[in-house]
């Protein structure tokens, strides 16, 4: 009888429930369940809907006892720096807040009133984003300190949705290390770094490696859901899980994490916190058994994902027709054709969550001088180009930082299915592009529950079953 083992990944924007077994030592899975996902407006602010997240988790796992498929173990995974409040009776403190929301703007000034920015990353290895957790908590004491001092528990999201489930807290680490708040050289928080910042050290409990036990599910949601099972953490940030799934067992290969961000970078043994790696805004996040996510977040897919919905929702353009395709698809293959050159730095703030997608890289085209793009194959194509350019010159800079060659750039998660930015990549790294698996996240996230339950004895084992089970498409 098949063991299954249920994976839900939440992305910023979408959600799935990925159910898999072993079969002739090859990993097969099948899509059970998807609902949408997004921030939604509260009170003026970015936020997410957690209820209504936790209600679509357990429809997808109701899908399970309905196919007659009893998971033996599930574990979830979500974007990083995100977090919950909980009081001591366990209940949710102020909204929850989307890293998105500009409540933070101007919080990294109170943060280096504490400490240098040049101290706290040698301190942490992460890279200055305005949405860390350590910004976002800085928010919290300047504007709702009421809330701060009733916190009794900080859960990252995916945390608190494993908490929902079973009743018990565990902080996973590499999540957490996500919101610049963990020592690189311990893999722990690093407690002198909150006692300078002022927030409560009861919120920074023990952390959990990807493999840890939670628990099995409370018994209301066992009735609720058909089933009981093992509660399995994953590497909780997608990323995280994305990396485990990288079919590549040696460590002369690049990776890029491509779906709604694009992360672009190496596994290290031991965190590199230098000066360079700080100016070229390289981070080092944890990884499964504390390898170091050395990478660096590029905007990603995000900047097409949203023209997408614009375009649906009726921009019009010179030559528009009732039957034109806006799918990813057609927007990579027909960008393709295109002949503008424009580019734009796909990583500027202004493409991190504006009004109007389109507008700001027409805009941004406008102020170099550049060709302005107006059909939708020219803006996926100015794009595309601008994500390439990023990532070659990521290569330059990972390969100058860490004093290695890498030979190869493997894509994993949603992006490695466009051909045509596989494509603009090999040209621009000079790297072969091996692209696959695009469930990454997802297989990763089975992959932690895999091991743990011994059908798999290491990493490098799992990756090896990863590549056998779904191969790479090359391009040179």
């Amino acid at each position: 009888m098949d063991k299954y083992y249920l994976a839900v990944d939440i992305g910023a924007s979408s959600g799935r429930h990925i159910l898999a077994h072993i079969e002739n030592g090859l990993i097969r899975y099948e899509e059970i369940y998807r609902f949408a996902n997004g921030m939604v407006k509260n009170n003026g602010h970015l936020c997410w809907d957690t209820n209504a997240l936790f209600n679509e988790i357990k429809n997808g796992m109701k899908k399970c006892a309905e196919l007659g498929k009893l998971p033996v173990s599930m574990g979830i995974d979500t974007w990083g720096v995100d977090y919950v409040l909980l009081d001591k009776e366990d209940r949710v403190l102020g909204p929850t807040y989307g890293y998105r929301d500009s409540r933070t703007n101007g919080m990294d000034e109170k943060v280096y009133e504490k400490v240098s920015e040049e101290e706290l990353y040698n301190r942490t290895g992460i890279q200055k984003a305005i949405f860390n957790t350590i910004y976002q908590l800085m928010a919290v004491k300047e504007q709702e300190s009421e809330n701060l001092e009733k916190a009794e528990s900080l859960l990252m999201i995916p945390d608190y949705f494993h908490f929902l489930l079973t009743g018990v807290k565990k902080q996973e680490y590499t999540n957490a290390s996500t919101g610049q708040l963990l020592n690189a050289r311990t893999n722990d928080w690093d407690y002198e770094l909150i006692e300078k910042l002022g927030f409560p050290k009861r919120l920074f409990g023990e952390l959990s490696m990807p493999g840890t036990f939670v628990g099995e599910l409370l018994e209301d949601i066992q009735k609720e859901v058909g089933f009981n099972c093992k509660v399995i953490l994953p590497a909780t940030h997608d990323t995280g899980s994305a990396v485990m799934s990288v079919p590549c067992t040696d460590e002369n290969c690049l990776y890029i994490s491509s779906g709604t961000w694009s992360l672009m970078g190496c596994e290290l043994q031991e965190a590199n916190c230098s000066e360079a790696a700080r100016k070229a805004n390289f981070t080092n996040e944890g990884g499964y058994q504390h390898r170091y996510r050395f990478l660096k977040n590029i905007m990603g897919l995000w900047m097409i994902q949203s023209v997408k919905k614009e375009l649906e929702a009726g921009y019009d353009y010179p030559g528009k027709k009732a039957e034109d395709d806006y799918s990813f698809a057609s927007l990579c293959e027909k960008a393709a054709l295109e002949d503008i050159t424009s580019v734009v730095d796909a990583n500027s703030d202004r493409f991190l969550a504006p009004d109007s997608m389109i507008k700001a890289v027409q805009d941004a085209c406008s102020e170099k001088g550049e060709q302005v793009p107006v059909t939708p194959w020219e803006l996926a194509k100015v794009i595309y180009r601008s994500l390439a350019l990023c990532y070659k010159q990521a290569t330059e800079e990972i390969e100058a930082i860490t004093g290695k060659h890498f030979d190869s750039v493997n894509i994993v998660g949603g992006g490695s299915n466009a051909v045509y930015l596989n494509e603009l990549t090999a040209a621009e790294t000079g790297r072969v592009v091996n692209a696959g698996p695009g469930e990454a996240t997802a297989i990763g996230n089975l992959g932690a529950q895999m091991i743990a339950d011994g059908c798999f004895e290491s990493l490098t084992s799992f990756r090896t079953a990863v590549f056998d089970s779904f191969g790479v498409k090359q391009y040179k």
